[in-house]
């Protein structure tokens, strides 16, 4: 499994776990096991190949440190989300922002602006055009107000963008 793949799995695990009221750790212990990886590859492949090693270690920091920081993840998408109000913004949505900020934030391996356009691209496969280009500003903000200099670099989109910009 390639860590592209492992980020949308770990995407759809944290839209999943927003809904069920599940703890993280319970959560994936049913699904991170090889039955439900095979009950869903017909429907989508990247759940062909059961993750094995970094991208299982992955995949668990992933969604543990997402589901621990949902308020702080959360504040910062409230704050980000200039014309948007955070209701309007969908579950998938919310899943993409959260799993880029907190890999900026908390998994120093992956620079921002990598977090970032891997959030852009997998909205692309969920998202119409208009939330793309939200998701892409929210983050570009969040990114060069919130992390260091050092950690951001120059290679961030340029700004929010609203509702009426869009």
């Amino acid at each position: 499994m390639t860590r592209t793949n492992a980020r949308e799995v770990s995407m759809h695990m944290i839209f999943q776990l927003n809904i069920c009221g599940e703890t993280a750790e319970d959560f994936l212990a049913h699904a991170l096991s090889r039955d439900v990886f095979a009950s869903f590859a017909e429907e989508a492949p990247i759940y062909g190949d059961f993750p094995e090693g970094n991208q299982l270690a992955y995949i668990t920091e992933l969604v543990k440190g997402v589901y621990e920081h949902f308020p702080e993840l959360d504040g910062y998408i409230a704050k980000y989300a200039v014309g948007w109000s955070v209701s309007r913004i969908s579950g998938v949505a919310l899943a993409i922002v959260r799993v880029a900020m907190y890999e900026s934030l908390y998994m120093q391996a992956i620079p921002p602006a990598v977090a970032i356009n891997e959030a852009v691209e997998l909205a692309k496969h969920y998202e119409p055009d208009e939330t793309v280009s939200f998701i892409n500003g929210l983050l570009g903000a969040f990114a060069r107000s919130e992390l260091s200099s050092e950690r951001v670099g120059d290679s961030l989109p340029s700004g929010p963008r609203t509702e009426e910009t869009d």
